[in-house]
């Protein structure tokens, strides 16, 4: 895999190098020197007899060389990472493209939700009642169906959010089916997995997310409702606050 990604910026540096020779030759012969002067190998710098001006315009296309190879070989070796949950970009129930930075600045309780768990209808009441409560100014509920807990959720993803919203009457945002386990895991969820260093076990999972995107609390589907509105107020309560001290 390394040599794969080094061939490149090898082929670059011996393309630009190739070229820095021509262009020595030129300003060469733009500074007077003879056109039967030699030319060092590839690299080197101009012999005595070259003039200060040369010698400094070699050392310049070196550096620059240099500096360009070595740029490329970086971007190659190390790719930007993405470094927080509204970095993502998901997929809604309709199968638009939905980037995560819409919701940056605001705090944000993502859920892996389910139609048919023992547990739906407490979640989805508990869940209603939070996002109603704290609002979509400071705070979201975002829900992510996944199929991957028993046959506790079989329909698509337009059918899911229909049924929530229908039998459930829920408001807040949901988002297409996905994988949160095993290498078809979806990047935005593994992102949050990995952020705790844990897996879910099974459906209702909460990630309490800061309007940085970054991870400030969990909690298991059989951990207390009342801890998750405890948590999320004040989350919501320190982004007022902070949003009256910049006024």
């Amino acid at each position: 895999m390394l040599e794969g990604n080094l061939a490149p910026s090898f082929r670059c540096g011996r393309s630009v190098l190739a070229n820095f020779s021509n262009t020595r030759a030129l300003y060469a012969g733009v500074l007077g020197a003879p056109p039967s002067s030699k030319m060092e190998v590839l690299g080197g710098y101009p012999s005595k007899s070259s003039s200060p001006k040369a010698k400094t315009l070699t050392v310049l296309l070196s550096m620059t060389v240099g500096v360009g190879c070595l740029f490329l070989l970086q971007s190659q070796l190390w790719p930007r990472k993405t470094t927080d949950f509204y970095s993502f970009e998901v997929k809604d129930a309709k199968g638009r493209t939905v980037p995560l930075e819409k919701y940056r600045g605001k705090a944000s309780l993502v859920v892996n939700v389910a139609s048919h768990s023992e547990r739906t209808e407490e979640n989805y009441a508990s869940l209603q009642e939070l996002h109603r409560e704290l609002g979509t100014s400071h705070f979201n509920v975002l829900a992510f169906p996944c199929g991957q807990f028993g046959e506790t959720e079989l329909g698509t993803s337009r059918d899911i959010e229909a049924f929530a919203k229908s039998v459930h009457g829920v408001t807040f945002p949901f988002f297409g089916k996905i994988k949160i386990m095993g290498s078809e895991a979806d990047p935005a969820f593994k992102f949050l997995t990995d952020s705790v260093q844990k897996t879910p076990k099974w459906n209702f999972w909460k990630f309490l997310v800061n309007p940085e995107g970054r991870v400030v609390r969990f909690w298991r589907t059989d951990e207390p409702a009342e801890s998750v509105k405890r948590e999320a107020t004040a989350l919501v309560r320190e982004i007022i606050l902070k949003k009256r001290v910049e006024l």
